[in-house]
């Protein structure tokens, strides 16, 4: 064993080299069009005590609280990210496919796993972690073929993803109590605890997101990188309060960070860069830890159980809990259809799968690595199939272009805002100078971006087809500009 700093020097040397081969490899996940999930993944295996770097590594208690804080950090930026009118127009149908949806894939995958010979309490455990979808998964393939998914599916998978993992969360504490105390748990005792811990983390984090958001346009911090560092301690308050009084920190986290995000902001843009790059970097390092757990040679023992069970869950229960839960809510069979089929794993279902390994519940090892040759086939098969699913269900969307431009005034104490409108033909301000536009009093174009290419304004400035504007003007005004322009980008 070396001594300092040489150990530490070691170590940080393994941790930069891990961080940066995946990033980098990042480009080729978009080439092959698997999610990026599955690089670090194998990269974590390469590292591991069976791959090249031989580094040996099997402490699930350190895996599960990185994995925790992990997804506490990528459910935060979720909600910070997502806008609100969206989460609206999807509540009710991502809400059933994040409860009932969740529970029957559950039931139907715990049929397909007792087919394939394993025990009832084992298998039902192993369908409730294997429950829940990620959305980013999804997103993340589509964005590196360069489709566009249409608003109202993506909202509905991205919400959803959002709010099933409480639900997964819940169902294998719960079973996996069962298994190590028989009898311990009913189906009633279950389906209260879901409701009581759902409401409890639903109203704790909607609170603290608009507590947080009151206080940061109060706190007058002497650095802006401040501000970053104070809605990372809201993100954890927002998972440890509601955890400790027997509510769900994971909705709470998501509704904290909904709370917080849509509305006026102050260093808004900032904070949500911020987070973005820390999500980011939770997900790279979750999933190279959870690559370092695995031994490659016992996934052969679990490959046919998995196979059988990986394909039952792609191929019966998803689109079975897909189709259920969206009949109610107006969807076109090809929604439909495509929620069943794109119900991507990512990290959350290996991260649950250590629960039973630290409850030292039979058999809890072999169940790990079958949850992982679950979720790493679940993502493969599907997710190579995205962008060719999403083209012939003819989902693709045709939206308006994101400004490559980001500018962060903070705005939120002097009543006014700072808002990007995109122009489109159909506008009325389309083909007008800018002194011709009726502008509210007190309102002003700060910026236009054009074909990539920043415009200072004047009063001979022609708006054209395809620019992006940039509006100062007061809070009050905002409906007058957007019949002017439109909704903002951002809303």
């Amino acid at each position: 064993m070396p001594h300092e700093p040489t150990a530490t020097a070691i170590a940080l040397l393994a941790v930069g080299l891990l961080l940066a081969i995946s990033v980098a490899s990042s480009r080729a996940s978009a080439r092959l069009g698997l999610p990026l999930s599955l690089v670090f993944i194998g990269i974590g295996m390469l590292a591991g005590s069976e791959g090249l770097g031989g580094i040996g590594f099997e402490n699930y208690h350190l895996s599960y609280r990185l994995g925790i804080l992990a997804l506490v950090l990528i459910l935060f930026d979720g909600g910070l990210q997502t806008p609100v009118r969206g989460v609206r127009l999807v509540a009710f149908p991502a809400l059933v496919l994040a409860t009932i949806g969740v529970a029957v894939t559950a039931t139907i995958t715990a049929v397909a796993a007792h087919v394939f010979g394993i025990a009832w309490p084992v298998a039902l455990l192993l369908g409730a972690i294997v429950s829940s979808t990620d959305a980013a998964a999804v997103f993340s393939t589509l964005t590196a073929s360069g489709t566009q998914l249409r608003r109202r599916i993506g909202m509905t998978l991205e919400v959803e993803s959002g709010f099933n993992d409480p639900m997964a969360v819940l169902l294998t504490t719960a079973l996996t109590a069962n298994l190590a105390r028989p009898g311990s748990i009913t189906p009633a005792k279950v389906a209260i605890d879901v409701v009581v811990e759902l409401a409890i983390g639903g109203a704790l984090g909607f609170l603290i997101g608009r507590g947080g958001r009151a206080l940061i346009g109060r706190l007058h911090l002497p650095a802006s990188g401040l501000y970053p560092a104070f809605t990372l301690a809201l993100a954890c308050i927002a998972y440890g309060l509601p955890t400790l009084v027997h509510g769900s920190g994971f909705l709470a986290v998501y509704v904290a960070g909904l709370a917080l995000g849509n509305g006026p902001l102050a260093h808004g843009a900032n904070l949500r860069r911020v987070h973005d790059a820390t999500g980011w970097l939770a997900q790279v390092a979750m999933f190279l830890v959870l690559g370092l757990l695995i031994f490659p040679s016992h996934l052969v023992r679990v490959a046919p159980a998995g196979i059988g069970v990986a394909l039952a869950i792609a191929l019966v229960a998803r689109p079975a809990a897909a189709s259920l839960c969206l009949l109610p809510f107006n969807y076109s069979w090809r929604e439909t259809v495509y929620v069943g089929l794109v119900g991507l794993r990512g990290a959350v279902p290996i991260v649950l799968a250590t629960i039973p390994v630290m409850a030292g519940v039979d058999p809890s090892r072999e169940l790990f690595d079958l949850v992982f040759f679950v979720a790493v086939l679940g993502a493969i098969l599907p997710g190579t199939a995205v962008p060719y699913i999403t083209r012939l269900l003819r989902l693709e969307a045709r939206e308006r272009p994101q400004p490559a431009t980001t500018i962060d005034i903070d705005t939120t104490a002097s009543g006014v805002e700072l808002r990007s409108y995109y122009v489109e033909s159909t506008l009325a301000v389309a083909g007008e100078t800018l002194r011709d536009i009726p502008f509210p009093r007190g309102a002003a174009v700060t910026v236009v971006e054009r074909a990539l290419d920043l415009i200072p304004p004047n009063g001979d400035l022609r708006l054209q087809e395809g620019d992006h504007v940039f509006v100062l003007a007061r809070r009050e005004d905002r409906a007058f500009i957007e019949l002017l322009f439109g909704l903002a980008e951002d809303a």
